[in-house]
């Protein structure tokens, strides 16, 4: 379901930013969020209205393009992986309404020819899940043909294999077998690691 959680340009109401924030230089900070994984969404949704997006939510490709057709906006994050096709296709549609737009592509699956991919059809950068706001709104702000800084206080690789796991193991709709048998693992291995509580 489409949603729209701020305004189409300025920054959301309540929000007022720094001059030194490079969102600041933007006149249109309007942000389109393609993303199937609603707990995630929703909590970068929030994380970027606070920085001065003003943020519309889709759950699809299909309401990805429609949204991009509705109004093309300034930036997106887009999944690659969603449950009726490829982000790519909403970041190739987004290139043509506004080619100036800056998207971002994000995926769980992350190798060179997807990104490579993802670039050539208009995606302004590409990052692997599981990645933070700081992270994705330092990506958005970077001069093209840089790389963002990398965050400050970036997951722990622990973190990182965890998030994994886990986001696997929803996919699985919690099964522990199909889990350990898609990642390649000894059941009672990922057992331990499930009963375990976050690392940091």
């Amino acid at each position: 379901m489409l949603t729209q959680t701020g305004t189409s340009a300025p920054a959301p109401e309540g929000v007022t930013l720094s001059e030194n924030d490079p969102l600041a230089a933007f006149s249109d900070r309007s942000l389109l969020i393609v993303d199937d994984d609603k707990p995630f969404s929703t909590r970068l949704a929030r994380a970027m209205e606070a920085r001065g997006y003003a943020v519309q939510v889709a759950e699809s490709v299909a309401e990805g393009v429609s949204a991009v057709e509705s109004r093309a906006p300034a930036f997106a994050v887009i999944d690659m992986r969603l449950a009726d096709g490829n982000g790519l296709d909403v970041i190739a549609r987004l290139k043509e309404r506004r080619p100036e737009a800056r998207g971002v592509i994000l995926t769980g699956y992350g190798n060179i020819a997807t990104a490579v991919t993802a670039v050539k059809l208009g995606a302004f950068d590409y990052l692997a899940k599981p990645a933070d706001a700081d992270e994705i709104h330092g990506t958005l702000m970077a001069q093209p043909g840089e790389r963002a800084d990398p965050p400050e206080n970036p997951m722990s690789a622990d973190r990182v294999r965890w998030e994994h796991i886990q986001r696997v193991y929803e996919l699985c709709g919690r099964n522990v077998s199909e889990t350990a048998r898609r990642l390649n693992m000894h059941r009672r291995t990922l057992q331990r690691i499930l009963a375990k509580r976050a690392p940091r």
